[in-house]
């Protein structure tokens, strides 16, 4: 029995050969996996692997043994070729285990020895080319608990090892932050999983067992070499820790043993940052787009140099700080680097010359770096002992404590100095890297080289003058080593001695004694000299194994002092502000613009900017009405995208800033339907809304666009005035809110609860056409302009025609005296409809339907449609 999967039979009949014997029980080891065999120059896939890799590849899908029984699919690429594909593998979200050849052919009569070297996976890889540059890879790994959850993020690649617990809406929130690759569950949980966090990330099934706290502690422990996580200040998140343990085990399963670059485990505290949930960092577009080639946050903010700083930006826009003390600090360095333009040149000159220092250093802790990429980090040493000078001569006191905190590293400078030539090969096998004076067997054999392929170049020229054959040529293969090359116009002139050893076309190729001679001193040389050289380059690893720590400490300094330097570049090309950041609960923004939007228009035009003022006490929720396209949204994220920026210590698009901190941001803006799951726009709409009324505080900001707009125009208008009125009444919580809707009739509202303001979004009509100004200002609007957009959106003239004729006939339906009765109805609605007041759920009905009806848009039919509907809930005929 073969091992081979197959989408109608596992069985494969027939008698195996020694190869495909091999190669099914190495598969049997890695069922999950997707296995790359190495057969001689080529990687070869088989059976499903085969049918995946051609579809993914783009290669050949072909059979082996076509003509027998046993026939399989076959499919493969030359391993030169493993740097390209393999990435494109895993980018498909396959794990590949790749098996090579652990012996020379040459060196046995039997079948080659191979085994798996290396299991690379979505949320395991080294890869460069499977790598963003300038965003973590993670691996994540999820435990359920009974009440919370825990969840560990192990990004391999820089050593980053981040753990948190908590409630799902919190794990949740984590999850969408830090964008994992890849994420491990226990196998029981699958349905439980993809309920509480979808289907949006590549995931593999660990077995239960691994989901213990014994096991858990014990993998950290012996891996940090600990009694115990009390050092870390993790040991009271149990179910964190269960779920950095399975982490670790993973890594081991996929026989990533060599971590020792991942030396620390830190916790993810949740009260140290802004709350953003999913819905907030999808809706504000903070660092991903809904739109294809939609610009984020992060594209407008983040002018980093560096990886790790890039890295590092993402975060901070994720997790804002919610510590006046912390973010004044980092205002007051980007203040600093923004007031000296001199300083903040030299930082971000030599901050561009570093390597991705905690990639580099992480691949000299596994053993995976070249002799080129050291030298980058020997280049990014020297680049950031002249950033430590810059911020030593800076006039600034926190510069130049971080400038103590960066480590010297010149004696990994000396060594690398010491040992690698200035120019190394790209590997031992493409050429010489280790440098002269190390190594006295190495200086001779290279000597000896030397001498011998100058030996063939004066044997040629005398060959050449005594036979008079001037074309002939000393040249090298792989199959027979040097041989002479004689054109046929010349071949009478060979001298009997010389021993034929193959014939061309025009040209026949011979050996002599003498030239074998020497070739045999001069590959046992070449050999001995990439025997040496493969030996002492893999005793300067060991050496920087040491340097680990320190080279991430620094990388660590260097990529907040990146993103400060962003932060001020940044601030001097867009004119933005400097935030002032109060603990009290005001927001006043004044002359703000969207960060996004403004670098999106056109040379001719300009970002009108707005005012905003939120106070608890006078001004807590702004309604804001006008017209669709008018700025409404753009007012709002901007408004919310403001305060992240400022939370986190950059600049704001503003003239000016007065932010009162903020704990939680909330927004349900726009709508994405979610048919998959089974939910509507509308059932989307509420989930959202559901979380931010159940989670609001006094410090919180809530943006809202447009609720209500999924269901009937009564429901909507009763909802959306429901949640305005559930926030400004909230017993322990007046959070500040903007509230952008079209439904005029919120306009009342004002009349009812004091907190509650009218602004709407200014146009001008002139004639039959209307301006957007875009500019907020006082005082409710009484129109939509719903027939003037729709024109603008290019519909046909005749259905503009009927339906502004339409609007006529409706406006005319609606009597002076009507209108007022409606206004009184809900100027006193929640204050005189007393007489509803009891226990029977259905006058309950009846109140709630009174309170939704919207008389200005009844027509007379439909009036009496609605009595007739009430009756009915009453029992009558």
């Amino acid at each position: 029995m073969t091992y081979f999967r197959d989408t109608e039979n596992t069985n494969m009949a027939g008698p195996e050969t020694p190869l495909m014997k091999q190669y099914n029980q190495i598969k049997a080891k890695y069922p999950d996996a997707l296995l790359l065999f190495r057969v001689g120059d080529f990687y070869e896939t088989f059976g499903e692997d085969a049918i995946k890799a051609s579809k993914i590849l783009g290669i050949v899908l072909t059979k082996r043994n076509n003509s027998s029984a046993n026939a399989i699919e076959l499919a493969g690429f030359p391993h030169h070729s493993l740097e390209s594909y393999l990435p494109k593998l895993v980018r498909a979200g396959q794990r590949v285990a790749v098996c090579d050849q652990l012996e020379d052919p040459k060196m046995t009569k039997t079948i080659v020895k191979r085994g798996v070297t290396e299991i690379v996976t979505p949320g395991v890889a080294y890869n460069d080319q499977v790598l963003n540059s300038k965003s973590n890879n993670f691996l994540a790994a999820i435990h359920f608990g009974k009440n919370m959850m825990g969840v560990a993020f192990l990004d391999v690649s820089t050593g980053e090892f981040l753990v948190a617990e908590g409630n799902r809406d919190y794990i949740d929130k984590l999850m969408q932050s830090f964008k994992p690759s890849e994420v491990l569950y226990p196998k029981q949980k699958t349905t439980e999983f993809k309920e509480t966090f979808g289907l949006g990330f590549h995931l593999f099934k660990m077995e239960d067992w691994a989901f213990t706290p014994d096991f858990a502690y014990d993998v950290l422990n012996k891996h940090f070499s600990t009694q115990s996580l009390k050092g870390f200040g993790i040991d009271d998140m149990s179910h964190g820790i269960i779920a950095a343990g399975v982490a670790l085990h993973y890594l081991s399963e996929t026989q990533n043993d060599r971590i020792g670059h991942v030396n620390k485990i830190q916790r993810i505290e949740s009260g140290k940052y802004v709350w953003l949930d999913r819905f907030s960092i999808r809706n504000l577009e903070l660092v991903h787009s809904q739109h294809e080639n939609g610009v984020t946050l992060s594209d407008i903010i983040d002018h980093t140099q560096t990886a790790i700083g890039g890295r590092l930006l993402k975060r901070w826009i994720l997790l804002p700080l919610v510590s006046k003390k912390e973010i004044d600090q980092r205002l007051e360095l980007v203040d600093h680097l923004f007031q000296n333009s001199s300083n903040l040149e030299k930082i971000r000159f030599h901050l561009s010359q570093l390597c991705d220092l905690e990639r580099v250093i992480s691949k000299v802790a596994v053993g995976k770096i070249n002799p080129k990429e050291l030298i980058t980090l020997k280049n990014s040493l020297l680049q950031t002992q002249q950033i430590q000078s810059v911020l030593r001569d800076s006039k600034q006191a926190t510069f130049q404590k971080m400038a103590e905190r960066i480590l010297d590293m010149q004696h990994t400078i000396d060594v690398l100095n010491s040992d690698l030539l200035e120019d190394p090969a790209i590997s031992i096998s493409k050429g010489s890297v280790i440098a002269n004076g190390i190594h006295d067997e190495l200086d001779e054999l290279r000597h000896l080289s030397s001498k011998g392929k100058k030996y063939l170049e004066e044997l040629e020229l005398r060959e050449a003058q005594r036979t008079g054959i001037t074309s002939l040529k000393i040249a090298f293969n792989n199959v027979f080593g040097y041989y002479i090359e004689v054109r046929n116009t010349h071949k009478d002139k060979v001298p009997e001695e010389w021993i034929r050893k193959q014939t061309l076309v025009n040209a026949e190729r011979y050996i002599t004694e003498e030239l074998k001679e020497y070739e045999t001193k001069i590959l046992s040389a070449e050999g001995r000299i990439s025997e040496i050289e493969s030996t002492l380059f893999a005793d300067l690893i060991s050496k920087l194994q040491g340097d680990i720590i320190p080279i991430q400490h620094n990388a660590a300094t260097l990529s907040a002092l990146d993103c400060l330097a962003s932060f001020a570049h940044v601030a001097q090309v867009n004119g933005y502000c400097k935030p002032v950041i109060f603990e009290d609960k005001k927001i006043h923004i004044i002359a703000g613009r969207h960060p996004v939007i403004e670098k999106q228009l056109g040379y001719d035009e300009n970002y009108v900017p707005n005012d905003v003022e939120l106070t608890p006490d006078e001004q807590q929720i702004i309604m804001i009405t006008g017209p669709n396209m008018s700025g409404k949204s753009a007012l709002l994220r901007q408004t919310a995208l403001i305060v992240i920026m400022a939370q986190m210590g950059c600049f704001v698009p503003a003239e000016a800033a007065h932010i009162g901190l903020v704990d939680k941001i909330f927004t349900r803006v726009g709508a994405s339907d979610n048919m998959s799951a089974g939910e509507s726009t509308f059932m989307v709409e509420m989930n959202e809304t559901s979380s931010i009324l159940n989670n609001v505080t006094e410090r919180s900001l809530v943006i809202l666009d447009e609720i209500g707009r999924g269901t009937s125009t009564y429901d909507g208008i009763s909802i959306a005035w429901a949640i305005a009125e559930y926030l400004h009444q909230h017993p322990q919580a007046r959070c500040k809110t903007l509230f952008a809707t079209h439904y005029h009739e919120l306009n009342e509202m004002t009349h009812v609860f004091p907190r509650i303001k009218n602004y709407s979004i200014a146009v001008k009509e002139i004639g039959k056409k209307i301006i957007f100004l875009r500019k907020l200002i006082p005082g409710g609007s009484e129109h939509s302009f719903g027939i003037h957009v729709a024109k603008m959106a290019g519909m046909p003239k005749e259905v503009i025609q009927r339906a502004t004729l339409m609007l006529a006939e409706l406006e005319k339906s609606h009597k002076p005296q009507e209108q007022a009765k409606v206004k009184q109805s809900i100027e006193n609605a929640g204050m005189q409809l007393s007489i509803f007041q009891l226990d029977d759920p259905v006058l309950q009905q009846i109140k709630d339907e009174l309170i939704a009806l919207d008389i200005n848009s009844l027509t007379p039919v439909e009036a009496l449609m609605k009595l007739n509907e009430i009756k009915r809930f009453v029992g009558g005929k």
